[in-house]
């Protein structure tokens, strides 16, 4: 049983957020598992393959483990769990379900998490997929004009 002041220490997300993107369903796939641009620069790599790592890659063995692939099925979907970028007791799962529609693919992104999440922590992570999201649509977007 957890003691009261843990109870009011844990909290949860949950974010829901889906683009259309203009481009084939292996196109929008690769560039969520091989990002180009500010995440690559940053050094964010995924290992794509069951137990893969998600990382930021620093250099000189440094770096941070933000999560492993759990499940992936090129080119519809792609699970990861871990501690994602936070830095304390939490744990999260990541999906990304990639579906094919007129116009393009569907991405839809659901992060979930549990565990001593602060408030700006959860309002950040918010924001970040919203820009990581919008910054895939627009490389799989350029990449399929190629």
């Amino acid at each position: 049983m957890l003691t009261e002041d843990l109870q009011k220490s844990l909290h949860h997300l949950h974010v829901k957020q889906d683009r259309l993107v203009a481009a084939p369903i292996d196109v929008v796939f690769e560039t969520v598992i091989n990002p180009v641009g500010p995440m690559a620069d940053m050094g964010i790599k995924i290992e794509a393959w069951p137990g893969g790592r998600w990382f930021r890659d620093l250099g000189n063995n440094a770096g941070h483990l933000w999560g492993h692939v759990q499940v992936i099925k090129p080119p519809k979907l792609l699970e990861l769990c871990g501690p994602m970028m936070m830095s304390y007791p939490v744990m999260s799962h990541v999906q990304y379900r990639l579906t094919e529609e007129a116009g393009g693919t569907r991405l839809a992104l659901t992060h979930q998490a549990v565990g001593l999440l602060t408030p700006e922590h959860r309002e950040g992570v918010v924001k970040g997929w919203t820009d990581m999201l919008d910054r895939i649509r627009d490389n799989a977007q350029t990449r399929a004009k190629r």
